[in-house]
């Protein structure tokens, strides 16, 4: 029957020659699962729950969820056909559910890197430095997104109670507050944007032309930046709000609270970053408990 299928494909339905040797080999691979459980066992007799068995024996194997998905599809595919054509009275396929794909948990930088790039590297008092610090901290101490940065202007800081009001997705305008140091490095930075450079627009940060910084400006600024710190693929922006995120949960902050500084619009998205702590948690548990 398999091959009656692959014929199929390949003349009928023009599969690349590729596509075909594909789905003969995922075919192949459960027949030879089902046949290992019983010899008596034929495409015909197979049912849903021996199908099921073959997943989890490809999610014992470590195989991920879009890999099963993929060969349950092609299962799929080979059983309306034979249905279709009257090779099998039953289609065991037929409602069996792939596993659910893995969100991967956001990435974050740890705190002690991010305190030794704060703190420990070496920053000078050019408007270059102090604009990158300052960007750097206002991403990690707020978790505001790359266009909410690109997008302040100055008025849209209040230096008096320490609140920054940004303009998320869908134009939703929420105010964010913020502390000491931020206040400081952001009074430091205005100052001596306002002595170097002769502005063209309110833009809060502004490259030494005067021009408000665009987004690829930030992205590279930060990509730089942490690459003192950590050897992680992504060095984003957004990197950089996950950390807010994190940091914020480790340090008992409500789930609720962080959403609203966040600007999320379901708790849902918010609560990935419970999953990342808890991750840590573990790490620290394994590495501390005596009999973990």
């Amino acid at each position: 029957m398999i091959e009656v299928f692959l014929n199929y494909l390949l003349s009928e339905r023009n599969y690349s020659a590729k596509t075909v040797k594909s789905y003969g080999d995922d075919l192949r691979s459960f027949e030879a699962f089902f046949k290992n459980l019983d010899c008596q066992l034929s495409w015909e007799s197979v049912d849903s729950d021996i199908i099921r068995d073959w997943m989890e024996s490809m999610m014992d194997k470590g195989n991920n969820a879009t890999s099963i998905n993929r060969r349950l599809s092609a299962l799929r595919s080979f059983y309306r056909f034979a249905l279709s054509r009257g090779l099998i009275t039953r289609d065991p396929a037929h409602g069996v559910v792939g596993p659910k794909k893995e969100k991967p948990l956001p990435q974050f930088v740890r705190e002690n890197d991010m305190d030794r790039l704060l703190d420990s590297c070496k920053w000078d008092d050019s408007l270059k430095d102090v604009r990158a610090r300052t960007i750097l901290l206002l991403f990690y101490t707020t978790g505001i997104r790359l266009s909410e940065l690109v997008g302040l202007d100055d008025n849209m800081v209040d230096f008096v109670n320490r609140l920054i009001k940004v303009t998320g997705k869908r134009n939703k305008q929420r105010v964010i507050p913020f502390g000491e140091e931020l206040y400081e490095a952001l009074e430091g930075y205005m100052r001596l944007r306002d002595e170097q450079v002769e502005k063209s627009s309110g833009a809060l940060f502004v490259t030494d032309n005067g021009l408000r910084m665009n987004h690829n400006q930030v992205r590279c600024l930060v990509k730089k930046n942490l690459s003192k710190v950590t050897t992680m693929k992504k060095r984003t922006p957004h990197v950089l709000r996950h950390s807010f995120a994190t940091a914020m949960l480790n340090h008992d902050a409500g789930l609720e609270s962080v959403k609203k500084l966040l600007g999320h619009q379901s708790l849902s998205t918010t609560e990935i970053y419970t999953h990342t702590t808890f991750e840590q948690l573990k790490k620290v548990y394994s590495k501390a408990h005596p009999r973990a």
